[in-house]
């Protein structure tokens, strides 16, 4: 990471100067000028520091004043170029008043709506309703629903008014069954130690259900001992417990309504490339009939692709989270865009193989940026109708 941060903030500064020329072109005010240079040097400055004396909270401060620097600047930057590529074959005059115009005004309207992101963004909670057709779905559980919470990070929260707006609207949904994804803390489990009483207030008349994710067993920090980091993970097992969820550990629970049931299967974390693999999926479904109607809480999507969406007995619904869907983003009309689609072939929202359907949720806090920008944090609420 050390080795990428330098090229990143190169970048920034280039596209720093760049932008500068239509600030210079608007105005010869030398306090705008100064101001101009101030705000990115000392952020520069910051990160620099952060990087190189390993200071991660430092740079997660930073990293939003940092997006709201840069990304307007980009966007302005590309109107500056399209302009200048024009002058290459008009002898290169000066720059346009109103082009440089332009191109600052809609980075400033970009700034103020990255700053919305940073300032509200984090509880700007969106409930995302899905429904779902099977043709084999037990006819009990024709409408049947479930919400689905995933990646609360209770380690970033400081807001307790805006996580509590957030709990009153799962709520409000009045679902049959509430499912948590992990990654409940950021690393230890006393971060959620003020957030206990606030999420027990979750209830659903079919229970609720959790399982872990990567950031839960406190692989990402150095411990006193081994002794220590297993006290707190065994720690962490009763928090949730504390909260009234039953916490699944590789196994699977019958859930029975009207005579019919149906099988949900949760299995600890498993990812692709470096994260672990503590998930068992084999052992999670072992004695699961064949002919049961499944859902599976897995929290990394990659799962699906490498292992569940090939295991010898087809889940019908696998819900995942853990991709935050970056934070970072846009969702309009249809379409949506985050750089983390780069890196996760599923990645927000529902996907579908055969007969099989993944539903990636965006996340209900957030980590790192201390925000979020157009990837709101998720409620999502899924129906289950059969065909």
């Amino acid at each position: 990471m050390k080795k990428i941060i330098p090229f990143i903030l190169l970048f920034w500064l280039l596209i720093a100067v760049y932008f500068f020329s239509a600030v210079q072109t608007l105005t010869h005010n030398t306090f705008i000028h100064l101001a101009y240079w101030l705000f990115d040097g000392v952020l520069l400055a910051g990160m620099l520091y952060s990087v190189f004396f390993n200071k991660p909270k430092l740079i997660a401060t930073l990293l939003a004043p940092m997006l709201l620097s840069l990304i307007p600047k980009i966007l302005g930057s590309i109107i500056l170029l399209i302009e200048d590529f024009t002058r290459l074959f008009r002898g290169f005059p000066s720059r346009s008043f109103a082009i440089s115009e332009l191109a600052v005004i809609v980075a400033g309207i970009l700034f103020f709506l990255l700053l919305f992101g940073v300032t509200r963004g984090r509880h700007y909670y969106k409930v995302r309703k899905q429904t779902i057709y099977f043709d084999d779905l037990p006819a009990a559980f024709d409408g049947f629903t479930i919400t689905q919470l995933s990646d609360i990070h209770a380690g970033s929260f400081t807001d307790k008014k805006g996580v509590q707006k957030g709990i009153d609207l799962v709520n409000a949904q009045q679902s049959d069954l509430i499912l948590f994804t992990g990654d409940l803390v950021n690393n230890e489990a006393k971060e959620m130690d003020p957030w206990i009483s606030v999420f027990s207030e979750l209830n659903a008349p079919y229970g609720k259900y959790s399982v872990l994710g990567n950031h839960d067993y406190g692989d990402y920090i150095s411990w006193e001992s081994p002794q220590t980091k297993q006290a707190n993970f065994s720690r962490l097992k009763q928090v949730h417990h504390e909260m009234g969820f039953q916490l699944m550990l590789n196994e699977y629970k019958t859930i029975e309504k009207s005579g019919d049931t149906i099988t949900l299967i949760g299995v600890e974390n498993w990812g692709k490339g470096g994260f672990h693999k503590y998930g068992d999926l084999k052992k999670a479904s072992l004695n699961v009939t064949d002919d049961a109607f499944k859902i599976l809480m897995s929290h990394d999507p990659s799962h699906w692709d490498a292992e569940v969406s090939k295991h010898q007995q087809p889940i019908h619904l696998t819900l995942s989270g853990h991709t935050h869907g970056m934070q970072f983003g846009f969702e309009i009309f249809g379409f949506k865009w985050s750089p983390i689609k780069y890196v996760y072939k599923q990645w927000a929202g529902l996907y579908q193989h055969d007969k099989q359907y993944l539903y990636v949720n965006r996340g209900f806090g957030f980590l790192g940026l201390k925000g979020r920008i157009g990837m709101w944090p998720e409620i999502a609420v899924i129906t289950l109708k059969r065909k």
